[in-house]
């Protein structure tokens, strides 16, 4: 670049800078607390740069919420494929579980999506969404109700992670999700074991 040229903006760029910025906010204090001056600090641009990207803090806020959805989504799918290639058990998806909550900001992400959604009708369709992906991947295997019954453990397990500051056992997790799914945790016995 030579001495004195300007460099050349990407709004797009900047537009997604602020997306992010705000998202970790959410993530950090809550929806409500987030401010325009709070984005345009974490995200290192003027105060007016949120104004020109988004009309209303609802709308940038609406924008953070489906950056963190498709967070969510994108981890959905790395569950879709570990599922695919070690089998849809009660143990697999303990495992996973288990593996989702060493990660806070995932934990912490797709808590701000519900609990937003719980608010904000427009963000229903969102945390609906998460939900039945993930239903739709156990359904094939234990059908509908049973599938359902487990997305709703499972929620559970994550709002019991956010409130109580500790996780659940692995082996409880695993043993509840196979009472749920109708498959039992079978451990070998003198009479079923092989030499």
């Amino acid at each position: 670049m030579k001495h004195g040229a300007r460099r050349r903006r990407d709004p797009e760029a900047r537009r997604r800078e602020i997306v992010t910025a705000a998202a970790e906010l959410i993530v950090e204090v809550g929806a409500e607390a987030v401010t325009h001056r709070m984005v345009a600090a974490r995200a290192g641009v003027p105060l007016g740069a949120t104004t020109q990207y988004f009309d209303t803090l609802d709308d940038l806020r609406a924008a953070a919420f489906r950056a963190l959805a498709e967070e969510v989504d994108a981890r959905l799918d790395g569950v879709r494929q570990t599922l695919a290639e070690r089998g849809v058990s009660p143990h697999t998806i303990a495992t996973l579980i288990a593996e989702s909550m060493e990660d806070a900001h995932a934990v912490q992400a797709d808590r701000a999506v519900v609990t937003a959604a719980v608010h904000d009708p427009r963000l229903r369709e969102l945390a609906r969404h998460l939900s039945d992906r993930l239903v739709e991947l156990l359904e094939p295997t234990y059908g509908e109700d049973r599938a359902r019954a487990a997305m709703i453990f499972i929620d559970g397990v994550m709002w019991n992670m956010q409130i109580r500051d500790d996780r659940l056992a692995q082996s409880f997790i695993e043993t509840a999700l196979a009472r749920i799914l109708g498959d039992s945790v079978s451990t070998p016995t003198a009479t079923t074991a092989t030499p």
